[in-house]
């Protein structure tokens, strides 16, 4: 086995995984510390080190909210350590590979975790690569700047670097991107096929990087869990990106919440105060810093992009739970449900609310859709009617999740069926829930090698058929208590249904709703 590699930057150690047979290289910096002078740059080129670097620890997460301290599902499920090494100088990634040599070219994933950019860190334990390296894929996990440290912007940054007035997390992401693709030979991997993968902001970003004509070449292929909204019924703005702007705006306001005056003394501040200063801002505001279209990096929406085919583009897999971001109309009678279902989908209020989905109510809301079915759904239907048109993989995560908590297909719950890792986690999973990861996992790893989900199970029996997704065919997989389940066709599930009458064509492109594309 690989134990030993040397990087551009110096020579790494490894570890033994769990399974010998896998390398585990934690903590091998990729760029400088983004502390002093550089806080709130783009990363800057990592120093060259002498000697062997031990790489058997993962490096400090980025400067968050302590995590594990409170009591929502979260901190249960596995933001279970309060004491996890925390700091500005996290700029490190993560490789499992079960190479024997550096020429085997193995394909490779690099993952970006989610947290809503506030929150997250690659050591979460339901993030270990050691399952998907058994199947001949070289995993890469990358750090990134979370919150007030990786996506400030303000009008002195924007005068005084132009080049890179914001985005730093993203762009974070993206030197671990190149970092991979001029070392992961190295380790066993293959430079020309990559694919990017992440969950909820982790698949946000992926898809910003997608969106980012910086990216063309740099990937293969994508992955997106959790990761693309739009609804009929409005976004939370937190959804879309805010132009350079709104972002300056909001950052200066930050200046003030910390007392200071300019980009210089904000530099010396304490980062522990930052971050406290920064949970009270979120807090009283209702603001949290995320990406923005900062005209250099990112020059549009990213969902747009792919809606319009301004992205890179190469094939996609991306999904859903079936409990999570569910969106609804709020009406406590039935007079004003039909004023508002007229309003968003004039002339189709009788023809929706004859599925049963419609009827479903929680308190005062009804008409349920998943909004991520729908960006997801959207996006691929306006992919499949372009030229040259990309292969697009839906999937739907909707088995039975076991607890005391009755917690249901909760957002977030498939990274332990994805990654394989079950068995790291407190609730009481069974054979059927191992081997829908099993099946779970072995699809995600035919993608991250072929660009098609499509393959063979442990035993050498065919899993069951992933269609791809387009507007003449609309094949999808379902991930259940019973194993994954080839569907085709929306009609599968009423609110599939309900999604079709929501849809109307105009003048060539898919629109939701009255309020037009969002």
């Amino acid at each position: 086995m690989i134990r030993i590699v040397d990087t551009e930057n110096g020579t790494v150690r490894g570890i033994p995984a769990a399974d010998p047979r896998i390398t585990a290289f934690k903590g091998i910096p990729f760029a400088a510390p983004p502390i002093g002078e550089n806080r709130w740059r783009a990363p800057q080129p990592c120093q060259n080190w002498d000697g062997i670097l031990d790489c058997s620890q993962f490096g400090p997460a980025a400067v968050q909210d302590i995590p594990g301290l409170g009591t929502d599902i979260y901190c249960r499920e596995w933001h279970v350590d309060p004491e996890i090494p925390m700091g500005e100088d996290c700029l490190y990634l993560n490789v499992w590979t079960n190479a024997k040599t550096g020429t085997e070219h193995m394909p490779v994933v690099v993952w970006f975790f989610g947290g809503a950019f506030q929150w997250g860190y690659p050591a979460e334990m339901e993030f270990d690569g050691e399952r998907l390296a058994r199947r001949d894929v070289v995993v890469v996990s990358v750090n990134y700047r979370l919150g007030a440290f990786g996506f400030l912007a303000h009008p002195e940054l924007s005068a005084t670097q132009p080049d890179n007035p914001g985005n730093f997390g993203s762009l974070d992401q993206q030197a671990g991107l190149l970092w991979v693709k001029r070392n992961i030979e190295a380790f066993g991997g293959d430079p020309e096929t990559i694919t990017l993968a992440g969950q909820s902001a982790g698949g946000g970003s992926v898809l910003t990087q997608m969106a980012s004509e910086t990216n063309q070449g740099n990937f293969q292929r994508a992955v997106i869990m959790s990761g693309m909204f739009r609804s009929p019924y409005g976004l939370d703005p937190f959804m879309v990106p805010k132009s350079k702007e709104e972002a300056e705006k909001t950052g200066a306001e930050f200046f003030d919440y910390l007392k200071v005056q300019s980009i210089e003394e904000a530099r010396k501040l304490d980062a522990t105060f930052i971050r406290e200063r920064y949970g009270q801002f979120r807090a009283e505001k209702g603001i949290m810093f995320a990406p923005m279209i900062d005209g250099v990096f990112l020059t549009m929406d990213p969902y747009r992009a792919f809606y319009e085919g301004r992205r890179n583009r190469v094939p996609v897999m991306a999904g859903n739970t079936t409990d999570e971001f569910l969106h609804g109309i709020r009406a406590t009678d039935e007079a004003s449900l039909r004023e508002q279902l007229e309003e968003y989908f004039p002339g189709k209020v009788e023809e929706l609310l004859q599925f049963p989905e419609a009827q479903k109510k929680c308190q005062d809301v009804s008409v349920f859709v998943r909004d991520v079915e729908c960006g997801v759904k959207t996006a691929f239907l306006a992919e499949s009617a372009m030229e040259r048109a990309q292969d697009c993989y839906y999937y739907l995560f909707d088995p039975d999740i076991p607890g005391e908590d009755n917690p249901g297909t909760f957002h977030s719950v498939d990274l332990w069926f994805f990654f394989e890792t079950l068995a790291k986690c407190s609730r009481p999973f069974v054979g059927r829930h191992y081997d829908l990861a099993r099946q779970m996992c072995n699809y995600w790893a035919n993608f991250i090698k072929t660009g098609d989900p499509n393959g063979k199970d442990a035993d050498g029996s065919d899993l069951p058929l992933w269609e791809k997704y387009t507007k003449d065919h609309r094949g999808q997989i379902v991930f259940t208590k019973d194993g994954a389940k080839n569907k085709v066709g929306d009609e599968s599930y009423s609110i599939f249904q309900m999604q079709q009458v929501m849809e109307r064509e105009d003048s060539g492109q898919l629109i939701y709703g009255k309020r037009g594309f969002l």
